[in-house]
């Protein structure tokens, strides 16, 4: 997307979001952040921002052939989020963090993989047939180029993912927070959750010039 029509998207979306349709017969005070989540959220962003682009470099485009990455990317957020809660153990009281980042990652590391897998250059015949050291040279300047792109599009999605285990596990974090502001017509509190995307994407926005 080009430079000034996204900026005059984000402009319209950080505009809709400002002036957001409809009000509360009881209007309730904003809630506060949630920042004891940011540092757990940061931590949960590192171990899926490195965890597939690792998978992805040691095993390469066929990767996104395996069966076993099919069967572990199929089930929703949901269906992970109620599998821990299965075989919790009782006596180890209510799952936390810990939890919510397993399933996170449970629930998005296989497709992330699939996709970066996907996104990669055919290896056969080049550089396969010039030896493992090109070939993995090869794959690091991809994904050198693929994961902030990537990182750019999945965030927001990754946000709704973790609004799913938060609500299943009862943990107030950042897609409770960003879903809390929508109920309650939060104006200036949405305003702030659009720019940070906005400028997310301006910050990526270096990146789409660089040759293919």
């Amino acid at each position: 997307m080009r430079l000034l029509p996204g900026l005059a998207l984000w402009t319209a979306a950080l505009a809709s979001a400002w002036s957001l349709p409809g009000h509360l017969w009881h209007p309730a005070q904003p809630p506060p952040f949630p920042l004891h989540a940011l540092l757990l959220a940061a931590l949960a962003l590192v171990a899926m921002a490195s965890l597939p682009p690792a998978l992805v470099f040691l095993a390469g485009p066929s990767l996104a052939r395996r069966r076993v990455l099919s069967a572990l990317e199929a089930p929703p957020d949901l269906v992970w989020a109620l599998l821990l809660l299965a075989i919790w153990p009782a006596d180890a009281g209510p799952p936390g963090w810990s939890a919510w980042t397993a399933v996170l990652l449970a629930a998005s590391v296989p497709g992330e993989a699939r996709w970066l897998a996907s996104a990669l250059p055919v290896e056969m015949p080049f550089p396969h047939a010039w030896g493992p050291e090109a070939t993995r040279a090869s794959r690091f300047r991809s994904l050198r180029r693929l994961v902030p792109r990537w990182l750019a599009a999945r965030l927001p999605i990754w946000l709704t993912a973790s609004l799913v285990a938060e609500r299943v596990l009862g943990l107030p974090g950042l897609g409770s927070d960003w879903m809390a502001r929508m109920e309650g017509r939060d104006h200036a509190g949405l305003a702030v959750w659009i720019l940070a995307f906005a400028l997310l994407w301006i910050a990526a926005r270096p990146l789409e010039k660089a040759p293919a």
